[in-house]
């Protein structure tokens, strides 16, 4: 609709080796580049410093539009001063192992960066400045999603130092960063943009997916496929395996009683869990939720469990997660893989590889969270 009236453009996305350049979208006036998720390279550092110096020649008489969507905080790094990006990846490695929530990690990179937290609508005053989101964290809190680059932040340096002092990360991270959260807490160096700083009166924000739209529309596909379907929640969280037992344990009921909803059955569950790296294997918090629902669904006929991510791509692997069914554990025994001991090591992808059960459909093109499916037919 804008057309011409676009006079310049920057896209960053998720990529390997490809190589960017003009004419991103098919608009001339765009460039388009690749950067790294969920650990930030020197790639992201690049854009970010483009995107600062494009907003940076804005007037009150332009119009900026902000598409954002989930692993903007990896793509989109621009370290805070005297902190640099091998002090930001250690950090966000060792947030990652941990367990730390999404709310939590972000708290800690919009404390330590120069576009997240609200400081990229810096950047881009006195524009206009018209944000559309696509969610990918639990219900949908603003100043989270991407660390919330155009948004007042509601979190602060205390909350960094608590979070670090609950994983006991204190004394592990950066000397740096470490100095830099000292500095806030000391009040020698100002905090996040809050509520009621100027900056955000022509800050618009707006919702334009989220989880709650993806579980919908699958709950909607099932009923003309012939299922009974029930939306469980769209706020699951907690440490994979541990809810890939409660999956498995849903689906035995659903087998022995009829409940919560009879044969045949589709039950949706949508949200993100997190995993706590104990191992050295491959996969991600989906193939983790499969691989913990293995052992219990054993022997169920008629019963399949997947849990997917909706951007295609689970971890750092090319899976978007993975299928359990009741068959699985036979599969895998002949096959000479117990999934205890892949568990242990947090190498689900590399149990369900050679079984085939790999779930590949390639990125998706959006990022609203995860679905966990439970089909009883």
């Amino acid at each position: 609709v804008l057309w011409e009236r676009i006079s310049a453009g920057i896209i960053v996305t998720k990529g390997g080796g490809e190589q960017g350049g003009k004419g991103g979208g098919g608009y001339s006036q765009f460039t388009i580049n690749y950067s790294s998720h969920p650990v930030p390279d020197e790639r992201g550092v690049h854009v970010a410093g483009d995107i600062i110096e494009l907003l940076a020649t804005t007037t009150d008489n332009d119009l900026v539009i902000c598409l954002i969507s989930g692993g903007g905080s990896a793509l989109l790094t621009s370290p805070a001063p005297g902190i640099s990006l091998d002090d930001i990846q250690a950090l966000t490695k060792a947030l990652l192992g941990c367990g730390a929530t999404i709310n939590e990690v972000n708290t800690l990179r919009k404390h330590l960066s120069q576009v997240k937290g609200g400081q990229l609508a810096r950047w881009a005053a006195p524009a206009q400045m018209a944000t559309l989101i696509l969610s990918d964290v639990i219900g949908d809190p603003l100043d989270v999603i991407a660390s919330g680059p155009t948004v007042p932040d509601s979190s602060t340096f205390q909350d960094c130092w608590q979070i670090l002092e609950m994983y006991q990360l204190t004394e592990g991270i950066p000397a740096k960063i470490r100095e830099h959260l000292q500095a806030g807490l000391d009040d020698d160096i100002a905090d996040t943009p809050k509520m009621g700083d100027p900056i955000f009166e022509k800050a618009h924000n707006i919702i334009v997916g989220n989880n709650l739209q993806a579980a919908q529309a699958a709950i909607s596909q099932a009923q003309v496929e012939g299922f009974n379907t029930l939306l469980l929640t769209t706020s699951l969280q907690g440490e994979a395996k541990i809810i890939g037992q409660t999956m498995a344990a849903i689906a035995a009921q659903v087998v022995a009683t009829g409940d919560p909803i009879p044969r045949p059955a589709c039950i949706v569950a949508g949200g993100e869990t997190t995993v706590t790296i104990r191992g050295q294997g491959l996969g991600g918090r989906n193939q983790e939720l499969a691989l913990g629902a293995v052992e219990g669904i054993a022997g169920l006929e008629d019963i399949i469990i997947i849990a997917l991510a909706t951007d295609g791509d689970d971890g750092p692997t090319d899976a978007a997660g993975a299928v359990v069914t009741g068959e699985t554990l036979d599969r895998a025994t002949l096959a000479g893989l117990n999934p205890i001991e892949f568990l242990s090591r947090n190498d689900a992808y590399n149990f369900f590889d050679p079984l085939g059960d790999l779930l590949k459909p390639g990125m998706t093109g959006t990022n609203v969270c995860d679905l966990t499916f439970i089909f009883a037919y």
